[in-house]
C-alpha cells in the first residue's frame, strides 16, 4: 500500500517544472514544505502537527505526505480559494470537521488515502465540492458510510474506496452520481450489492468489488449499469452464477472471477446474444469439468484464463468458433491428454499455457493451425517424449519451455532431440530439458547427448523390426539376431558397440570373406547372430 503510493507520488514530481527556491519566492513557500512552482506545494516534514497557514492564495496543488497530522480543522485552506488538487497521503488523520473544506469550490481531485485511524466522515463534509471529479478514500479504516456522503458531488467520475472495513451501502448513498465512471469498492467487508445500490449508477464503465465477502450476485445486480465495460469480482465467495446476470453487459470487455469458488460455468450467465467481452479470467476456482456450450457466444474473446482449477479432461468443442483468442491459460490443472481437434478453431492464438498438468501424451496433430503462436508453456507435466511433428507448425521464433518433465532418452525422443538443435529455442531453457531415463543418461541434458546414444532396447522375443537398411533386427533368449541381405560374396564387417552405466563404450568388429570358392549370387542371405552380454 505505502509502496504504490510513494511510487503515485514520485510520478507526481517528475511530472511537475523545475523547483522554484524560497529566495525566489519568500513569501509564497512556508518553511515546512517545497514549492515546485508558484501553484504547487509539497509538504512532507514528518513532524508536522499542522497545515502551515501561509499558503499562496494562488496555490492550485497541495500535496501533504507522511506527516503527524492528525486533524482537519474549520476553514484549513481559506487563504487558497483557487486549490484545484488535494492529496494527504500516509498521514495521521483521524478527524475531518464538516467545514474543512468549505469554500474550496474551484477543487477537483481530492485524496484522502492511507489514513489507519480515519474510521468516518461526518455529514456535509464535501458539500462543496460540485466540481469534484477524482474522489480517492483508500485503505482508511471507514466502517460505514452516511447515506448522503457524496451527496453533493453531481460531477464525480472517479471515486475509489478500496481496502477499508465498509460492509454495507447505504440506501441512495449514490444517488446523485449520475456522472460516475469509475468506482472501486475493492477489498471492503461487502456480503452483498444489490441492483437498487447500483441504481443511479448509469454511466460506469468500471466497477471494482473484487476482494470483499460476496457469496451471491442476484439475476438483475448489474441491470442498472448497463454500460459497464470492466468488471472485477475476484477473490470473494461466488459458487454460482446466475442465469443472466450478465446479460445486460453488452459492452461489457473485461471480466474477472479469480479466486471464487464456482464449480461451473456457462455462457448462460451472459444470456442469448453474442457478447463484447474480450478478457474472461476463471483462474482460481474449483471448475471440475466444463461443456461444449461453456463459452458459446463469446466469440470476441481475446484472453481465457482458467488455470488452477480441477478440470481433468477437456470437450472436443470447448474452443470453437473462438476465433478472436490470442491468449489461452489452462495450467495449474489436471489433464492428462487433449482431443487431437481441441484447438482447430484458435487460429489467432499466440500464447498457450498448458504448464504444470499431468500431460502424457499429445498428438502430433495437436498444433498444427496454430501457424500464429509465439509462446508454448508444456513444462511440468509428465511427458517422456513428443510425436513427431508436433512442431512442424512452428518457425524460429516460437519460444517453448519443456523443462519439468520425465524425459525418455531413447529412440522415442529423436525427433524432439533434433528440433531442439535445429530451431532458436532459448538456450537457459534447453539446459533445463534434462533426461529422467534411461539411468545412463539420467540427469543429462537432452541437447547434450549426441543422436547415436537415443536408442531403444528390444524387448525379449520381439518381432523383426527393420532399421531401413535391407536388415531387420530380433531378440529372444537374451540374444540379439541380426539379419541383412547383401550382394553375395561382398566382403562382411559389423560392428556392434555396448554402453556400459558408467558410459563406457565397449565395441566389437566381426568381419567376414567368402571363401573363393563360393558359389556367388545376388539373392544370398546372410545372418550374423551376437551374444548380448550383461557386461561388456
Amino acid at each position: 500500500m505505502t509502496s504504490t503510493i510513494s511510487i503515485t507520488l514520485c510520478l507526481m514530481l517528475l511530472s511537475s517544472r523545475t523547483q522554484t527556491s524560497r529566495a525566489e519566492l519568500p513569501h509564497l513557500c512556508p518553511i515546512t514544505c517545497q514549492c515546485f512552482s508558484a501553484n504547487k506545494v509539497l509538504c512532507t516534514e514528518q513532524r508536522m502537527s499542522s497545515l502551515p497557514k501561509n499558503l499562496s492564495r494562488e496555490v492550485k496543488e497541495v500535496i501533504v505526505m507522511t506527516t503527524s497530522l492528525m486533524y482537519l480543522l474549520p476553514n484549513t485552506f481559506q487563504g487558497s480559494p483557487r486549490l484545484a488538487k488535494l492529496v494527504f497521503l500516509n498521514n495521521a488523520i483521524r478527524d475531518i470537521h464538516a467545514r474543512a473544506f468549505e469554500n474550496l469550490t474551484h477543487l477537483e481531485e481530492l485524496d484522502l488515502s492511507g489514513n489507519p485511524w480515519l474510521e468516518h466522515l461526518v455529514q456535509g463534509t464535501f458539500s462543496q465540492q460540485g466540481n469534484l471529479t477524482k474522489l480517492q478514500l483508500n485503505f482508511n479504516k471507514l466502517k460505514t458510510l452516511l447515506p448522503d456522503t457524496f451527496g453533493s458531488l453531481r460531477n464525480l467520475e472517479t471515486l475509489e474506496m478500496k481496502g477499508n472495513l465498509i460492509a454495507h451501502l447505504p440506501v441512495s448513498l449514490f444517488r446523485n452520481l449520475q456522472h460516475l465512471q469509475c468506482l472501486d469498492l475493492s477489498g471492503n467487508w461487502l456480503e452483498e450489492v444489490t441492483r437498487e445500490d447500483l441504481e443511479a449508477l448509469t454511466e460506469l464503465r468500471t466497477l471494482k468489488l473484487n476482494n470483499n465477502l460476496l457469496s451471491r450476485l442476484s439475476a438483475d445486480t448489474f441491470h442498472n449499469v448497463s454500460h459497464l465495460r470492466e468488471l472485477h469480482l475476484e477473490g470473494n465467495s461466488l459458487n454460482n452464477l446466475p442465469r443472466d446476470v450478465f446479460s445486460v453487459l453488452t459492452n461489457l470487455e473485461v471480466l474477472n472471477l479469480r479466486g471464487n469458488f464456482l464449480s461451473n460455468f456457462s455462457s448462460e450467465a451472459f444470456g442469448h446474444f453474442p457478447s463484447s467481452l474480450k478478457e474472461l479470467t476463471l483462474q482460481g476456482n474449483e471448475l471440475v469439468e466444463l461443456s461444449d456450450s461453456s463459452f458459446h457466444g463469446l466469440t470476441s474473446l481475446t484472453s481465457l484464463v482458467l488455470s488452477t482449477n480441477q478440470l481433468s479432461q477437456l470437450p472436443v468443442d470447448l474452443f470453437q468458433n473462438l476465433t478472436a483468442l490470442e491468449n489461452l491459460d489452462l495450467s495449474e490443472n489436471h489433464l492428462t491428454s487433449l482431443p487431437e481437434e481441441i484447438f482447430n478453431d484458435l487460429r489467432s492464438v499466440k500464447t498457450l499455457h498448458l504448464q504444470k498438468n499431468n500431460l502424457t501424451k499429445m498428438a502430433a496433430k495437436l498444433f498444427e493451425d496454430q501457424s500464429l503462436l509465439r509462446q508454448l508453456h508444456l513444462s511440468d507435466n509428465l511427458l517422456q517424449t513428443i510425436a513427431p511433428g508436433l512442431f512442424a507448425s512452428f518457425n524460429y521464433k516460437h519460444v517453448v519451455r519443456l523443462h519439468g518433465n520425465p524425459w525418455q532418452c531413447d529412440c522415442q525422443v529423436s525427433y524432439l532431440h533434433h528440433w531442439m538443435l535445429h530451431n532458436s529455442v532459448d538456450m537457459e531453457e534447453q539446459d533445463k530439458v534434462r533426461c529422467r531415463g534411461p539411468k545412463l543418461l539420467s540427469g543429462r541434458t537432452l541437447a547434450s547427448i549426441d543422436k547415436d546414444r537415443l536408442v531403444c532396447r528390444l524387448p525379449e522375443d520381439s518381432p523383426p523390426m527393420a532399421d531401413g537398411a535391407n536388415c531387420t533386427l530380433r531378440a529372444t533368449n537374451g540374444i540379439v539376431i541380426v539379419k541383412c541381405r547383401v550382394d553375395a560374396c561382398s566382403p562382411l564387417r559389423v560392428r556392434v558397440q555396448f554402453e556400459a552405466e558408467d558410459g563406457t563404450v565397449y565395441e566389437n568388429v566381426v568381419q567376414r570373406q567368402w571363401p573363393d570358392n563360393k558359389q556367388c549370387n545376388n539373392n544370398n542371405n546372410n545372418n550374423t547372430i551376437y551374444n548380448t552380454p550383461e557386461t561388456p
